[in-house]
């Protein structure tokens, strides 16, 4: 049976906005399963989910902000991501430069982590390169993270690579805490490409996801010279591999 994959929309940003319904068809037809959202552009939840119905889509998860999980915005929150049927409510970065920032940010994560794990959504944090460098204070946001909160993460793998970390490694130290992950190419200095034009450990990475069962969604950012083309020549890539 082949791998199905999923795919970070805002890896099509160029289109996305303009014509979500569009973006959805033509990235459904290259063959990607999933999608994960990076904003909805004013469309409803029912609108999403009957776009997602009618491609033959499901949501893998969304790029949300963690203002969205305060107490007096989490239900409305909750209702919009049950509707399309999102599995993971994932924030993509947040301003964690201080030990209290950390704290602060963990106190509402880990509350609203409790709320949507009573409606079946996991809470995950997705990581850039900065997150694993030592901060002033002697370790390094990520093991803050780690440490103080109760929720998941997206290991973004091509981040971790670039900091300088193995990204397999990364994911068989967090077993268990990580339900996906973000399949992406690049060089180090944080030069993204797409999948197969880098040298990320790509292949190494997906070896490893399909052993674990981990979703893996592709990510491409540089569109090159479109967002549909370049997320096009990624799903190639992989189909490549199953050949």
């Amino acid at each position: 049976m082949a791998i199905e994959y999923g795919l970070q929309l805002f890896s099509v940003r160029d289109v996305t906005d303009k014509d979500l319904e569009g973006t959805l068809k033509a990235v459904a037809e290259m063959g990607y399963k999933y999608v994960e959202y990076a904003g909805f552009f004013g469309h409803s939840a029912e609108q999403v989910k009957e776009w997602q119905d009618k491609y033959g889509l499901k949501c893998s998860g969304t790029h949300s902000g963690w203002v969205e999980l305060l107490p007096e915005n989490i239900e409305a929150t909750i209702a919009y991501h049950k509707t399309i049927g999102n599995p993971n409510y994932i924030i993509p970065g947040a301003d964690l430069s201080t030990l209290d920032k950390i704290i602060d940010f963990c106190a509402v994560m880990n509350k609203a982590q409790l709320r949507l794990a009573e409606e079946g959504i996991s809470l995950g944090y997705h990581n850039h390169s900065h997150e694993f460098a030592v901060m002033p204070w002697g370790s390094t946001i990520h093991s803050e993270l780690e440490k103080r909160g109760t929720f998941d993460f997206e290991i973004d793998t091509f981040w971790a690579f670039n900091a300088g970390i193995d990204p397999v490694e990364t994911l068989k130290r967090l077993s268990g805490r990580v339900k996906v992950i973000h399949l992406k190419d690049g060089f180090k200095g944080g030069v993204g490409k797409s999948l197969g034009q880098g040298e990320a450990p790509v292949l190494k990475v997906r070896e490893y996801a399909i052993k674990q069962d981990i979703r893996m969604v592709v990510e491409s950012e540089g569109l090159d010279p479109t967002g549909l083309e370049e997320v096009k020549r990624c799903i190639d890539f992989l189909k490549a591999q199953e050949a």
